[in-house]
C-alpha cells in the first residue's frame, strides 16, 4: 500500500525524528538520496552541467547539499538564489567548497541587473539538469514572479527537471494548482508521498515520483490521509470461488440499467459485472433483448427491481434516462447500491442519506459537479475537497472518476487514490463497464470502498491493455478485465 500524509503531519514527524537523531542528519539523507536520483537521470555526472534552483529554508537546503554532493562527482554546478537573504548558509558553504557556484542575484553583485539576469538565463538554457527547489511542502499559492520567469526559461531549455519534495508551485495537501506550477521530469520526496503527488492536476506537474526513506516511517501515524493500491493488495482483495461455491456464494448482482435510447449502456454495464466474477447477473429493464442476444447467462426480467430475483448488490442508472421509478425502488432494497449516470441525477438526496445498506455513487467532475452545484471546473480543481464534500452530503462511498480516481468513505477513513487509468478510457459507455465490475464486487462482499477501490484498479489495467497505445472501446475494455484480473493475482 503506498500512503500519503498532509504537511501538518509531515512536519510533526520530522521534528519527532530530528530529536531523536544527530543534527543535521535528516537533511543529509534526503540530500543524498536526491543527488543519486539526479546522478541516474543524468547517466554521465562528470561533465555536466547542473543548475540548481534555490528556496529559502530547508528545500533549499536539501538542493544545495544535493548539488555539493554532484560538484564532487565532477558536475558544473550552479546556485540560483532566489532569496539569497534566507538562504541555507550550511548548504550554500558546503556547495561553494565542493566547486559549485552562485549566478545572479545572490552571486554578492546585490543586484537584479541585466548581467545578472542574463547570466542565470544562459545557466539555465545550457543546462544539462535542473533540480527546483524553490518552494517545499509549506508553500501555498501559486509561483512568484521571478520564480514564474525562471520555470519559463527551464521550459525553453527543455532541459529534464527533478522537483525536490514536490514541484515548486503546487499543493502538497490538496493535489490543487492554484496559479503558476514548475513541472517536472522526476519528482524526489522525501519520507513520505504527499497527497498532492497522487492527485491531479498537481500529479501531472510531478512527472515519475521516487520516495526516499529517511526514516519518517517510525513516527508517521497509523492513518494516513490517502492510500493508493498496489498489486499485492488488490490480489488480497479479490474474491476467489471456492471448492463449495455456488452462484449465489459467488455474489448475484442486478442491473437496472439501459433504456430504448441506450440499450448499449445495459449490455457494456452487464458485461463488466460478468467479467467482474459475478457468480450470476440479474438484468431488469428494457434492454433485455440486446442483453440476452450478447450474453445468453443474464437473468432478464421485465417486472421490476422488487420481481428480479434475489441478489447481493444493485447497480442502476446507466443510460436509465428519466426512470426515476426504477431508481427509487433499487434504492428501497436492503442489500449495497451502485449509483451511476442518469441515476445520480434522479436518486432523491433523503432518501440516499437513509439508506442502511452501503451506497457507492460512481460521478465524473461533471455529474459531481451536479450534484454540489458547482462548476465542473470547481471539481476538476479540486477533486480531494470535492470527493469529501459529496460523500459527507450524501452520507455514501463516493468513487470520483477521471485521470486520477478517488474513492472516498462518509466516515473519514483515508481518501484511495487510483492512478492505473489511462486516456484512452475516456471513452463512450467505459464507465458503464467500470459500473458493472464494481457491482460485481459488491454482490462478492467487499465494503463499497474495498469495491470501488478495486474495480477502479481492474478497469484502469484493462485500458491500458485493451489499448496498448491504440484506440480501444469500452467492449474491448471489459473484454481486457480478466486479462487484468490475471496480471494482478500473479
Amino acid at each position: 500500500m503506498r500512503t500519503a500524509y498532509c504537511v501538518e503531519t509531515v512536519r510533526g514527524a520530522e521534528r519527532e525524528l530530528m530529536a531523536r537523531v544527530a543534527e543535521g542528519a535528516l537533511m543529509q539523507r534526503a540530500a543524498a538520496g536526491l543527488a543519486a536520483a539526479s546522478a541516474e537521470l543524468l547517466g554521465r555526472v562528470y561533465g555536466s552541467r547542473v543548475v540548481l534552483l534555490v528556496g529559502s529554508g530547508d528545500n533549499g537546503g536539501d538542493t544545495l547539499y544535493a548539488g555539493a554532493r554532484l560538484a564532487r562527482r565532477g558536475a558544473a554546478v550552479a546556485a540560483v538564489l532566489l532569496t539569497p537573504e534566507r538562504v541555507h548558509a550550511g548548504g550554500l558553504a558546503a556547495l561553494r567548497r565542493a566547486g559549485g557556484r552562485v549566478v545572479g542575484a545572490g552571486s554578492g553583485t546585490g543586484s537584479a541587473a541585466a548581467a545578472g539576469v542574463d547570466r542565470v538565463e544562459e545557466a539555465i538554457l545550457r543546462a544539462d539538469l535542473v533540480l527546483d527547489g524553490i518552494v517545499g511542502i509549506g508553500g501555498t499559492g501559486g509561483l512568484r514572479p521571478e520564480a514564474e520567469r525562471l520555470a519559463g526559461v527551464v521550459a525553453e531549455s527543455g532541459a529534464p527537471v527533478v522537483a525536490v519534495d514536490l514541484p515548486s508551485g503546487v499543493d502538497a495537501d490538496t493535489g490543487e494548482v492554484p496559479g503558476a506550477a514548475l513541472r517536472a521530469d522526476l519528482t524526489v520526496t522525501f519520507g513520505t508521498h504527499k497527497p498532492g503527488l497522487l492527485i491531479d492536476p498537481a500529479r501531472e506537474y510531478a512527472g515519475s515520483v521516487r520516495l526516499v526513506d529517511i526514516g519518517l516511517d517510525a513516527v508517521l501515524p497509523a492513518r494516513p490521509e490517502l492510500e493508493a493500491l498496489q498489486h499485492a493488495d488488490v490480489a488480497a482483495l479479490l474474491p476467489a470461488p471456492g471448492a463449495e461455491s455456488d452462484k449465489y456464494r459467488r455474489g448475484v448482482v442486478g442491473i437496472a440499467a439501459g433504456s430504448a435510447r441506450y440499450p448499449g449502456a445495459a449490455v457494456l454495464a452487464v458485461s463488466g459485472a460478468l467479467r467482474g466474477g459475478a457468480g450470476a447477473v440479474r438484468y431488469v429493464g428494457p434492454a433485455g433483448n440486446a442483453v440476452v442476444s450478447r450474453f445468453p447467462e443474464t437473468l432478464v426480467s421485465d417486472q421490476g427491481p422488487h420481481k428480479a430475483g434475489r441478489v447481493q448488490a444493485w447497480v442502476v442508472g446507466p443510460g436509465a434516462g428519466d426512470d426515476a421509478g426504477t431508481v427509487a425502488e433499487v434504492l428501497e432494497a436492503d442489500v449495497p447500491v451502485l449509483i451511476d449516470a442518469d441515476g445520480l441525477r434522479l436518486a432523491d438526496l433523503d432518501v440516499v442519506r437513509e439508506r442502511r445498506a452501503p451506497t457507492l455513487m460512481t460521478p465524473h467532475a461533471g455529474e459531481a459537479a451536479a450534484l454540489l452545484g458547482v462548476a465542473r471546473e470547481e471539481v476538476e480543481g479540486a477533486r480531494l475537497k470535492r470527493v469529501r464534500e459529496l460523500a459527507a452530503k450524501y452520507r455514501a462511498t463516493v468513487l470520483l472518476k477521471g485521470s486520477t480516481t478517488l474513492v472516498a468513505d462518509p466516515g473519514g477513513t483515508p481518501v484511495r487514490v487510483n492512478a492505473t487509468g489511462t486516456s484512452w478510457l475516456a471513452t463512450a459507455g467505459s464507465g458503464d463497464v467500470l459500473s458493472g465490475l464494481a457491482g460485481s464486487l459488491l454482490a462478492s462482499g467487499l465494503s463499497a470502498l474495498d469495491a470501488g477501490s478495486v474495480a477502479a484498479y481492474l478497469h484502469g489495467l484493462a485500458g491500458r491493455f485493451a489499448a496498448d497505445g491504440a484506440p480501444a472501446g469500452a467492449h474491448d475494455v471489459a473484454e481486457a478485465i480478466p486479462a487484468a484480473w490475471r496480471d494482478v493475482r500473479r
